[in-house]
């Protein structure tokens, strides 16, 4: 099966109307959009980002993400805190959900993110279609990170009970909230075709040795 893209014709896809033409007319004939081979730097500006989003994650983790007032006490809670809260509250799947996707789903971008950027510059030789269906699922999965916030929002908006429970959201929501916001642009940065790109130099070799 030719694995040929169309870099290797001299083609380029406007990121705008998606239409295909020649890439030495660096402006797409139909919108006037500018065109490009490949996302330029893709590699180097998501590199930048991830270890950015690695950074936010750290006071994300450690800092309080949001603080309970119950009868003249302040008790502050991180992301673990929280969902240990929760489960003594009785909301168990509401935990599990923080959980899942403020806990697992961030680390598990990330090491998604950096294993495709790490292949692509091994030139690796790995299953191209499992590498960008990990690529896909990563950028949707990635999406419903921030519900984390919206959760400590709705609490804080919600769980007012006559002065006696009051719920305040601590600086770590918004370092977490950069976290997915900075994962979901490197995500964005990372240029898939050049997977395939790999893929060709690689059957290139194959038939020329």
């Amino acid at each position: 099966m030719s694995t040929d893209t169309a870099a290797s014709q001299n083609l380029a896809s406007c990121h705008l109307c998606w239409k295909v033409a020649p890439a030495d007319l660096h402006h797409c004939p139909r919108c006037g959009s500018a065109m490009h081979l490949r996302k330029s730097d893709s590699i180097q500006r998501t590199l930048a980002l991830l270890v950015t989003s690695c950074v936010l994650y750290i006071p994300a983790n450690v800092y309080p993400i949001m603080y309970t007032d119950q009868l003249g006490s302040t008790e502050p809670s991180t992301i673990i805190g929280g969902v240990i809260l929760l489960i003594k509250l009785g909301s168990v799947p509401v935990a599990a959900v923080i959980f899942l996707f403020s806990v697992m789903v961030p680390i598990g971008k990330l090491i998604a993110m950096f294993y495709l950027v790490w292949t692509v510059e091994r030139h690796s030789r790995l299953d191209a279609r499992q590498r960008t269906l990990m690529y896909n699922v990563t950028e949707f999965v990635g999406k419903w990170s921030m519900i984390d916030v919206f959760v400590v929002a709705i609490l804080a908006a919600l769980v007012h009970l006559g002065g006696l429970l009051v719920i305040r959201p601590g600086i770590a929501a918004l370092s977490f909230a950069g976290v997915v916001i900075v994962t979901m642009i490197a995500a964005e940065s990372f240029d898939s075709r050049l997977i395939w790109d790999v893929m060709e130099e690689s059957d290139s070799d194959d038939a020329t040795s």
